[in-house]
Protein backbone atom coordinates (compact mmCIF):
# COMPACT_ATOMS: atom_id res chain seq x y z
CA UNK A 1 0.00 0.00 0.00
CA UNK A 2 1.17 3.30 -1.31
CA UNK A 3 0.74 6.48 1.46
CA UNK A 4 1.22 9.66 0.50
CA UNK A 5 1.32 11.56 3.46
CA UNK A 6 -0.67 15.61 3.35
CA UNK A 7 1.21 17.91 5.38
CA UNK A 8 4.11 17.43 7.11
CA UNK A 9 3.98 18.31 10.86
CA UNK A 10 4.94 16.92 13.50
CA UNK A 11 2.65 13.96 13.47
CA UNK A 12 3.54 13.58 9.65
CA UNK A 13 6.91 12.63 10.87
CA UNK A 14 5.51 10.19 13.41
CA UNK A 15 3.40 8.47 10.93
CA UNK A 16 6.27 8.13 8.39
CA UNK A 17 8.42 6.32 11.39
CA UNK A 18 6.04 4.10 11.93
CA UNK A 19 5.16 3.32 8.47
CA UNK A 20 8.93 2.27 7.23
CA UNK A 21 8.93 -0.06 10.06
CA UNK A 22 6.43 -1.96 8.25
CA UNK A 23 5.50 -4.35 6.01
CA UNK A 24 3.43 -4.56 2.82
CA UNK A 25 3.39 -0.25 3.33
CA UNK A 26 5.22 2.41 2.11
CA UNK A 27 5.16 6.11 2.27
CA UNK A 28 5.59 6.98 -1.34
CA UNK A 29 4.83 10.91 -1.64
CA UNK A 30 4.53 13.64 0.79
CA UNK A 31 3.12 17.01 0.14
CA UNK A 32 3.47 20.65 1.85
CA UNK A 33 2.42 24.30 0.65
CA UNK A 34 6.36 24.09 0.80
CA UNK A 35 8.27 22.67 -1.75
CA UNK A 36 11.57 22.84 0.55
CA UNK A 37 9.47 21.49 3.21
CA UNK A 38 8.50 18.37 1.66
CA UNK A 39 11.72 17.76 0.09
CA UNK A 40 12.85 17.85 3.50
CA UNK A 41 10.83 15.47 4.69
CA UNK A 42 11.29 12.62 1.29
CA UNK A 43 14.82 13.05 2.37
CA UNK A 44 14.66 12.38 5.56
CA UNK A 45 12.47 9.38 5.18
CA UNK A 46 13.90 8.16 1.93
CA UNK A 47 10.10 9.04 0.09
CA UNK A 48 10.09 8.93 -3.66
CA UNK A 49 7.67 12.02 -4.70
CA UNK A 50 7.65 15.35 -2.48
CA UNK A 51 5.03 18.05 -3.88
CA UNK A 52 5.08 21.97 -3.11
CA UNK A 53 1.21 21.73 -3.04
CA UNK A 54 -1.79 19.21 -2.56
CA UNK A 55 -3.51 19.23 -5.39
CA UNK A 56 -0.69 17.22 -7.15
CA UNK A 57 0.28 14.75 -5.02
CA UNK A 58 -3.41 13.77 -4.74
CA UNK A 59 -3.91 13.49 -8.68
CA UNK A 60 -1.00 10.71 -8.71
CA UNK A 61 -2.77 7.67 -8.79
CA UNK A 62 0.07 5.49 -7.49
CA UNK A 63 -0.67 6.98 -4.06
CA UNK A 64 -3.57 3.77 -2.83
CA UNK A 65 -4.52 6.30 0.89
CA UNK A 66 -3.33 9.56 1.74
CA UNK A 67 -2.93 10.18 5.70
CA UNK A 68 -4.34 13.79 6.25
CA UNK A 69 -2.26 15.31 9.17
CA UNK A 70 -2.91 18.93 8.93
CA UNK A 71 -4.71 21.06 11.64
CA UNK A 72 -8.61 20.49 12.39
CA UNK A 73 -9.70 24.03 10.79
CA UNK A 74 -8.75 22.32 7.42
CA UNK A 75 -9.41 18.52 7.55
CA UNK A 76 -13.00 19.35 5.77
CA UNK A 77 -11.20 20.60 2.63
CA UNK A 78 -8.53 18.37 2.30
CA UNK A 79 -10.33 15.19 2.54
CA UNK A 80 -12.76 16.57 0.19
CA UNK A 81 -10.09 17.02 -2.08
CA UNK A 82 -8.74 13.74 -1.50
CA UNK A 83 -12.30 12.28 -1.98
CA UNK A 84 -12.94 14.35 -5.14
CA UNK A 85 -9.77 13.17 -6.90
CA UNK A 86 -10.27 9.23 -6.41
CA UNK A 87 -7.94 9.13 -3.09
CA UNK A 88 -8.66 6.82 -0.31
CA UNK A 89 -8.29 8.76 2.80
CA UNK A 90 -7.49 8.35 6.55
CA UNK A 91 -7.75 10.99 8.10
CA UNK A 92 -6.32 12.56 11.74
CA UNK A 93 -8.64 13.27 14.54
CA UNK A 94 -10.34 15.09 15.70
CA UNK A 95 -11.98 14.29 12.05
CA UNK A 96 -13.66 17.39 11.29
CA UNK A 97 -14.93 20.60 12.66
CA UNK A 98 -18.26 19.86 13.31
CA UNK A 99 -20.80 17.11 12.35
CA UNK A 100 -21.91 18.41 9.48
CA UNK A 101 -18.61 18.53 7.81
CA UNK A 102 -18.49 14.55 8.47
CA UNK A 103 -21.64 13.84 7.10
CA UNK A 104 -20.63 15.48 4.03
CA UNK A 105 -17.00 13.88 3.16
CA UNK A 106 -19.05 10.63 4.28
CA UNK A 107 -21.68 11.06 1.55
CA UNK A 108 -18.86 11.82 -0.68
CA UNK A 109 -16.52 8.70 0.51
CA UNK A 110 -20.02 6.61 -0.16
CA UNK A 111 -20.73 7.97 -3.72
CA UNK A 112 -17.55 7.56 -4.49
CA UNK A 113 -17.07 4.08 -3.29
CA UNK A 114 -13.55 5.25 -1.24
CA UNK A 115 -11.89 4.38 2.10
CA UNK A 116 -12.78 7.21 4.71
CA UNK A 117 -11.37 6.37 7.95
CA UNK A 118 -10.54 8.50 11.45
CA UNK A 119 -7.37 8.32 13.02
CA UNK A 120 -7.88 8.02 16.74
CA UNK A 121 -5.49 5.34 17.11
CA UNK A 122 -6.88 4.00 20.41
CA UNK A 123 -9.97 2.37 18.87
CA UNK A 124 -7.64 0.16 16.54
CA UNK A 125 -5.30 -0.32 19.51
CA UNK A 126 -4.82 -4.15 20.90
CA UNK A 127 -5.45 -2.88 24.61
CA UNK A 128 -9.37 -1.66 23.34
CA UNK A 129 -10.11 -5.77 23.13
CA UNK A 130 -8.55 -6.38 26.35
CA UNK A 131 -10.47 -3.67 28.31
CA UNK A 132 -13.24 -4.91 26.68
CA UNK A 133 -12.51 -8.42 28.25
CA UNK A 134 -11.75 -7.72 31.49
CA UNK A 135 -14.82 -5.76 31.92
CA UNK A 136 -16.86 -8.39 30.37
CA UNK A 137 -15.22 -11.49 32.34
CA UNK A 138 -16.60 -9.70 35.69
CA UNK A 139 -13.65 -9.80 37.61
CA UNK A 140 -15.10 -5.87 38.93
CA UNK A 141 -18.40 -7.33 38.64
CA UNK A 142 -21.26 -5.00 37.81
CA UNK A 143 -19.86 -1.68 36.38
CA UNK A 144 -21.69 1.52 37.12
CA UNK A 145 -19.24 4.24 35.76
CA UNK A 146 -15.82 5.64 35.02
CA UNK A 147 -13.44 8.45 34.79
CA UNK A 148 -11.06 9.75 32.49
CA UNK A 149 -8.84 12.44 31.87
CA UNK A 150 -6.10 13.80 29.39
CA UNK A 151 -3.73 16.75 29.72
CA UNK A 152 -0.74 18.18 28.83
CA UNK A 153 1.24 21.27 29.18
CA UNK A 154 1.02 22.57 26.01
CA UNK A 155 -0.79 25.52 25.72
CA UNK A 156 1.41 27.82 24.16
CA UNK A 157 0.97 25.53 20.47
CA UNK A 158 -0.37 27.78 17.93
CA UNK A 159 -3.00 25.49 16.50
CA UNK A 160 -4.46 25.04 20.25
CA UNK A 161 -4.48 28.78 20.68
CA UNK A 162 -5.86 30.24 17.73
CA UNK A 163 -9.53 29.32 17.18
CA UNK A 164 -9.58 29.95 13.64
CA UNK A 165 -7.36 26.50 13.27
CA UNK A 166 -10.51 24.40 15.30
CA UNK A 167 -8.08 24.81 18.85
CA UNK A 168 -8.93 24.14 22.37
CA UNK A 169 -8.50 21.08 24.56
CA UNK A 170 -12.07 19.39 23.49
CA UNK A 171 -10.96 18.77 19.61
CA UNK A 172 -7.42 18.16 20.28
CA UNK A 173 -7.70 15.92 23.77
CA UNK A 174 -11.19 15.67 25.04
CA UNK A 175 -11.56 13.21 21.76
CA UNK A 176 -9.63 10.86 23.66
CA UNK A 177 -11.73 10.42 26.90
CA UNK A 178 -14.84 10.55 24.83
CA UNK A 179 -13.43 7.77 23.06
CA UNK A 180 -12.52 5.72 25.75
CA UNK A 181 -16.05 5.81 27.55
CA UNK A 182 -18.02 5.10 24.31
CA UNK A 183 -15.20 2.26 23.65
CA UNK A 184 -16.69 0.66 27.42
CA UNK A 185 -20.16 1.74 27.80
CA UNK A 186 -21.30 2.19 23.93
CA UNK A 187 -22.46 5.19 21.64
CA UNK A 188 -25.99 5.20 23.13
CA UNK A 189 -25.50 7.31 25.82
CA UNK A 190 -28.71 9.49 26.89
CA UNK A 191 -27.74 13.11 28.13
CA UNK A 192 -24.10 15.09 28.13
CA UNK A 193 -23.61 18.36 30.14
CA UNK A 194 -20.38 20.11 30.03
CA UNK A 195 -18.37 23.37 31.74
CA UNK A 196 -15.27 24.90 30.47
CA UNK A 197 -12.79 27.54 30.92
CA UNK A 198 -12.15 29.72 27.81
CA UNK A 199 -9.32 31.53 26.56
CA UNK A 200 -9.83 35.20 25.68
CA UNK A 201 -9.80 33.70 21.91
CA UNK A 202 -12.72 31.75 22.55
CA UNK A 203 -11.34 28.06 22.47
CA UNK A 204 -11.54 25.84 25.78
CA UNK A 205 -8.38 25.86 28.10
CA UNK A 206 -10.15 22.79 29.68
CA UNK A 207 -13.48 21.38 29.91
CA UNK A 208 -15.65 18.88 31.80
CA UNK A 209 -18.04 16.22 30.61
CA UNK A 210 -20.52 14.11 32.26
CA UNK A 211 -22.26 11.58 29.90
CA UNK A 212 -24.95 9.19 31.36
CA UNK A 213 -26.62 6.12 30.08
CA UNK A 214 -29.87 4.92 30.22
CA UNK A 215 -28.92 1.40 32.63
CA UNK A 216 -27.39 3.92 34.74
CA UNK A 217 -23.84 4.44 34.35
CA UNK A 218 -21.98 7.38 34.39
CA UNK A 219 -18.60 8.84 32.62
CA UNK A 220 -16.97 11.67 34.33
CA UNK A 221 -14.30 13.06 32.17
CA UNK A 222 -11.72 15.83 31.56
CA UNK A 223 -9.22 17.55 29.33
CA UNK A 224 -6.76 19.99 29.79
CA UNK A 225 -4.09 21.94 27.36
CA UNK A 226 -2.68 23.81 30.34
CA UNK A 227 -1.32 20.68 32.65
CA UNK A 228 -0.28 18.00 32.99
CA UNK A 229 -2.87 15.17 34.29
CA UNK A 230 -2.22 11.52 34.78
CA UNK A 231 -3.84 10.19 32.02
CA UNK A 232 -5.34 7.34 33.61
CA UNK A 233 -8.87 6.09 32.89
CA UNK A 234 -10.59 3.69 35.85
CA UNK A 235 -13.45 1.93 35.17
CA UNK A 236 -15.40 1.10 38.87
CA UNK A 237 -17.29 -1.60 39.57
CA UNK A 238 -19.02 -3.31 42.18
CA UNK A 239 -16.53 -6.12 43.10
CA UNK A 240 -13.66 -3.70 42.18
CA UNK A 241 -12.00 -1.24 39.79
CA UNK A 242 -9.90 -1.28 36.42
CA UNK A 243 -6.96 0.75 36.01
CA UNK A 244 -5.81 2.33 32.45
CA UNK A 245 -2.48 3.96 32.60
CA UNK A 246 -2.83 6.43 29.61
CA UNK A 247 -5.43 6.43 27.69
CA UNK A 248 -3.91 8.22 24.73
CA UNK A 249 -1.55 4.99 24.64
CA UNK A 250 -2.23 1.93 26.88
CA UNK A 251 0.68 1.28 29.11
CA UNK A 252 -1.16 -1.12 31.62
CA UNK A 253 -4.00 -2.25 32.61
CA UNK A 254 -4.36 -3.54 36.55
CA UNK A 255 -7.48 -5.01 38.06
CA UNK A 256 -8.10 -4.28 41.63
CA UNK A 257 -10.48 -6.18 44.28
CA UNK A 258 -12.75 -3.96 46.91
CA UNK A 259 -9.27 -3.91 49.21
CA UNK A 260 -7.69 -2.09 46.56
CA UNK A 261 -5.52 -5.16 46.10
CA UNK A 262 -4.23 -6.23 42.83
CA UNK A 263 -5.44 -9.28 41.49
CA UNK A 264 -4.63 -9.00 37.59
CA UNK A 265 -2.48 -7.44 35.30
CA UNK A 266 -2.94 -7.60 31.70
CA UNK A 267 0.05 -7.70 28.91
CA UNK A 268 0.23 -4.92 26.25
CA UNK A 269 1.77 -6.12 23.57
CA UNK A 270 4.64 -4.12 21.81
CA UNK A 271 4.22 -1.94 19.40
CA UNK A 272 6.22 0.65 17.22
CA UNK A 273 4.29 3.35 17.83
CA UNK A 274 0.91 2.71 18.10
CA UNK A 275 0.18 4.01 14.78
CA UNK A 276 0.67 0.87 12.50
CA UNK A 277 -2.75 -0.56 14.08
CA UNK A 278 -4.75 2.26 12.38
CA UNK A 279 -2.58 1.76 8.60
CA UNK A 280 -2.99 -2.00 9.11
CA UNK A 281 -6.49 -1.75 9.44
CA UNK A 282 -7.21 0.91 5.98
CA UNK A 283 -4.56 -2.13 4.45
CA UNK A 284 -7.01 -4.91 5.42
CA UNK A 285 -9.47 -3.01 4.32
CA UNK A 286 -8.55 -1.34 0.74
CA UNK A 287 -7.34 -5.56 0.33
CA UNK A 288 -10.75 -6.71 1.06
CA UNK A 289 -12.59 -3.72 -0.85
CA UNK A 290 -14.23 -2.44 1.92
CA UNK A 291 -14.59 1.17 2.53
CA UNK A 292 -14.51 1.58 6.22
CA UNK A 293 -12.42 0.02 9.17
CA UNK A 294 -14.43 -1.87 11.32
CA UNK A 295 -12.72 -0.68 14.52
CA UNK A 296 -13.87 3.03 13.87
CA UNK A 297 -16.80 2.83 11.29
CA UNK A 298 -17.96 6.41 9.85
CA UNK A 299 -21.25 6.02 12.06
CA UNK A 300 -18.91 6.32 15.19
CA UNK A 301 -17.35 9.41 13.94
CA UNK A 302 -20.09 11.32 12.96
CA UNK A 303 -21.26 10.31 16.66
CA UNK A 304 -18.50 11.60 18.22
CA UNK A 305 -18.58 14.82 16.48
CA UNK A 306 -22.57 15.31 17.14
CA UNK A 307 -21.25 14.98 20.39
CA UNK A 308 -18.64 17.74 20.41
CA UNK A 309 -20.87 20.24 18.48
CA UNK A 310 -23.57 19.70 21.81
CA UNK A 311 -20.42 20.29 24.21
CA UNK A 312 -19.12 23.23 21.85
CA UNK A 313 -22.98 24.49 22.06
CA UNK A 314 -22.59 24.19 25.64
CA UNK A 315 -19.13 26.22 26.40
CA UNK A 316 -19.70 28.68 24.14
CA UNK A 317 -17.66 27.63 21.17
CA UNK A 318 -18.18 28.75 17.53
CA UNK A 319 -15.32 28.61 14.65
CA UNK A 320 -14.68 30.86 12.53
CA UNK A 321 -14.68 28.99 9.45
CA UNK A 322 -18.15 27.15 10.43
Amino acid sequence: MKIGILGAGSIAHKMAETVRSMEKTEIYAVASRSLEKAEDFAKQYHIPKAYGNYEDMVKNSSVDLVYVATPHSHHYEHVKLCLENGRNVLCEKAFMINSAQAKEVVRIAREKKLLLAEAIWTRYMPSRELIREAVDSGIIGRVTSLTANLGYAIGNKERLVRSDLGGGALLDLGVYPINFALMVFGEDYQEVSAQGILSNQGVDLQNSITLTWKNGRMALLHSNMEALTDRRGIIHGDKGYLVVENINNCEAISAYDLDRKLIKQYEIPEQITGFEYEVESCRRALENGETECKEMPLSDSIAVMEMMDRIRKLLGIRYPCE
